[in-house]
């Protein structure tokens, strides 16, 4: 698995450009989350891949031919911070409402919602530890679930040495051009 982070320009069919670079290349895209960043219109994009180093490179290169990417980040080999969030509804009535909400506790997750018949409980983690929560759940009936999908970021001032996105104006712009600028 190769994991990306992508920024791009916050602009209406980024995401679309992004996700048919993948189908093309035939790549299985495993995870894929966007979201604002602190740089005003400008997204970030968390993609995992099921590819080699091989692949990663291709689909670094092909990323930097894309419109709105700006920068591309392959942070698989740094030291990073990956969650997931992940809403799971039970069926819960009597004895078992207490025991899913026991287990809600050792899991550190929280309930959202309750109803007569049922708990939704939400909880951010690892894929590890989500999958571990799904399935004591499961015996209780689990009637729906959704995730988010990973979200990951470098520790600490770790960062990977970015390359730049060369199709702005026809000049190379640095790092800190891409993180500063006002897009």
């Amino acid at each position: 698995m190769q994991t990306f982070a992508v920024y791009v320009d916050n602009k209406p069919g980024a995401l679309s450009r992004v996700a048919s670079l993948f189908r093309r290349r035939a790549f299985n895209i495993e995870s894929l989350t966007v979201g604002h960043t602190e740089t005003k219109g400008l997204s970030r994009m968390t993609i995992v891949v099921d590819t080699d180093e091989r692949g990663a490179s291709l689909v670094e290169a092909n990323l930097y031919k894309l419109i709105p990417v700006r920068r591309v980040d392959n942070i698989t080999r740094v030291p990073t911070i990956a969650r997931d969030l992940a809403m799971i509804k039970v069926a819960a009535t009597g004895d078992a409402r207490t025991q899913v909400m026991q287990l809600v506790d050792v899991y550190r997750a929280r309930i959202v919602d309750v109803s007569p018949e049922s708990l939704v409980i939400e909880t951010t983690g690892t894929e590890d530890k989500i999958d571990s929560l799904l399935e004591v759940l499961r015996p209780y009936g689990v009637r729906e679930m959704v995730r988010t999908g990973r979200v990951e970021m470098a520790r600490g001032t770790t960062l990977p040495t970015p390359k730049l996105s060369a199709r702005r104006g026809g000049s190379e712009r640095k790092a800190t051009d891409v993180t500063n600028a006002s897009v």
